[in-house]
């Protein structure tokens, strides 16, 4: 398998079917729908949906019913990123090479379209229903997606990782910050993909645990990534996390440990899949390039 050209092939098949699910822009909420889909098509690695599907394809799922969701999911974690980006939080001007969406629509607009964006994200994962006769999977991989997204996993752990901007963390609260904000959302996405296509509660379990190990060990590698990398490889300013004086592991635990922890996560997670009945070879090597990544 080469893995760049498959990783390649399926980015486009994700982006081909987002697009499907985007509003129109049209009519008096042509604005609001312009400048959620302007924060759609800004790019990005899309790879919340793939796990999602990937993890749909491991318990043999087949059916279109996944579309919907993985166009959510990518709705729901742009949507996080519009109001992260606003100036009552980050205050940043750009993402990914392009204008944030603040910049170009205006504060207000930019509020209005990351809650529409939320709200839509449930409308299209309500379509799934009809492209299904297991319409329980339907509603049980919806009430995942709430509980991961909401107060209780992103949403709190940006909520708490806000309040404490700035402050000094101890390890329970990092962890916690880093539990929901981050790893909330691909436990959702890989569940959601496992729970479509029937997998056992026993076995959604699992999945659980290994998402959220890939989760905290994806956003320890971007501490590491922040000291160790160069601004034209990473993408984007190094050394940030020091110069906004944020706790992160590396400045808890050192660099070595902390590279350690992501090694540490990774294994555990890919032992999950070692358990399983079903194989997806791509997944595997998917949740290994996250972890070993250098942007």
């Amino acid at each position: 398998m080469n893995f760049q050209k498959t990783l390649s092939d399926k980015i486009n098949e994700i982006e081909t079917i987002i697009e499907s699910f985007l509003p129109e822009e049209s009519g008096f909420t042509a604005t609001v729908a312009k400048a959620m889909n302007y924060s759609i098509r800004a790019g990005g690695k899309r790879l919340r949906p793939m796990l999602m599907q990937e993890t749909y394809r491991l318990f043999g799922g087949d059916e279109e019913v996944i579309r919907p969701f993985m166009a959510a999911m990518e709705m729901i974690h742009t949507h996080s990123l519009i109001h992260d980006d606003l100036p009552a939080i980050d205050n940043d001007d750009y993402r990914r090479g392009h204008l944030t969406t603040h910049k170009v629509f205006g504060e207000a607009m930019g509020i209005l379209s990351g809650d529409a964006l939320l709200n839509y994200a449930y409308e299209v994962m309500l379509r799934a229903a009809n492209l299904t006769v297991h319409t329980d999977r339907v509603l049980l991989a919806m009430k995942v997606m709430a509980e991961k997204t909401g107060m209780y996993g992103m949403l709190g752990g940006q909520t708490v990782d806000v309040e404490n901007d700035g402050k000094p963390l101890d390890r329970a609260l990092l962890d916690y910050i880093y539990e929901n904000k981050t790893s909330a959302l691909i436990e959702a996405a890989m569940m959601t993909g496992a729970i479509l296509a029937g997998a056992e509660d026993s076995e959604v379990a699992l999945i659980e645990k290994a998402a959220k190990n890939i989760g905290i060990a994806f956003q320890i590698q971007d501490d590491v990534l922040d000291v160790i990398s160069t601004d034209e490889e990473l993408g984007k300013p190094v050394h940030s996390d020091e110069k906004n004086h944020k706790v992160t592991y590396v400045t808890l635990l050192g660099l070595e440990a902390a590279s350690k922890e992501v090694k540490r996560r990774s294994d555990d997670a890919l032992l999950v899949f070692e358990s399983l009945k079903g194989e997806n070879p791509f997944l595997e090597e998917l949740i290994r390039s996250l972890i070993n990544r250098r942007k």
